[in-house]
């Protein structure tokens, strides 16, 4: 029995190590963002296994079975579970909130549908983010006006609702990625978010296919129709997809799929002939 209700102690520690490819530090900054890099650098965001109606849950037997055991990625709810029991056995003060996605001055309000990663060290809050569609590939502070650039720039700000908004820089100024509360946040707010987001019939997870990955030198995004690319310093690349290329972007971007799995979403976002 434990008293965590995240039962952490679940978690395969040395096989997670192993899976993206480090040594067990002690808790540090520097350490910290080495740890979040090469979780987004080894595992992609994606939507795949929501569009294939075989979701396994969030609980975290089922999610170190999948990205542990096979590799494979996932999005907000599963790569913040386990990113944040990979933390807490490590030894960091770990906290978990939930947010909403958009700027709600530029559209609907959305339902609490992100899960992001708080790490309290050496007296700072740092924010981890490693299961949005372009993920930081690093810690931010969590303080009001922080900024970092990183792939692209990003900024921290605290609203007149005492809620935290991450920004990231664009060609037209900042837009509002997600805003994120301080409500605590149990492992059944998880499981509610994401049997929301996996099966509401108007949920965009459920009908477009998403894959992002940060890259050595690029992050990458596809989807059924088009490929974003972006590399720092470099005007943005987005395209459509030429007919068979998605099946090498599963490649290039190492989804460990199935030969079964594979067929299934190539089957399931094709588009149809013309003429």
């Amino acid at each position: 029995m434990t008293d965590d209700p995240w039962e952490v102690d679940r978690l395969d520690l040395a096989g997670y190590l192993e899976r993206v490819g480090l040594d067990e530090q002690p808790p540090g900054r520097d350490a910290l963002s080495e740890l979040h890099e090469a979780h987004v650098r080894t595992f992609t965001f994606d939507n795949v296994d929501v569009l294939l109606g075989q979701h396994p849950g969030v609980s975290l037997d089922a999610l170190q079975e999948k990205f542990v055991g096979r590799g494979r990625g996932g999005y907000c709810f599963e790569h913040a579970t386990v990113f944040a029991a990979v933390l807490q056995r490590l030894g960091y003060d770990v906290r978990r909130h939930l947010g909403r996605v958009g700027d709600p001055a530029a559209g609907p309000v959305q339902g609490r549908t992100h899960m992001t990663v708080e790490v309290r060290l050496d007296g700072r809050r740092l924010l981890c983010d490693p299961g949005f569609g372009m993920s930081l590939r690093r810690p931010v502070p969590l303080v009001d006006g922080a900024e970092d650039r990183q792939l692209v720039g990003y900024r921290v700000r605290l609203n007149e609702h005492g809620a935290w908004e991450l920004l990231r820089e664009r060609l037209v100024g900042w837009e509002v990625t997600h805003t994120i509360d301080e409500l605590p946040v149990l492992p059944v707010d998880v499981v509610i978010g994401h049997h929301y987001t996996s099966t509401f019939p108007t949920s965009h997870f459920r009908h477009g296919l998403m894959i992002t990955k940060h890259l050595p030198d690029a992050h990458v995004a596809v989807t059924a129709e088009t490929l974003t690319v972006r590399r720092a310093g470099e005007p943005t690349e987005h395209r459509e997809l030429r007919d068979g290329e998605l099946a090498e972007w599963l490649d290039r971007l190492e989804v460990p799929l199935t030969p079964v799995e594979r067929e299934r979403l190539l089957t399931r976002v094709a588009r149809p002939a013309v003429g």
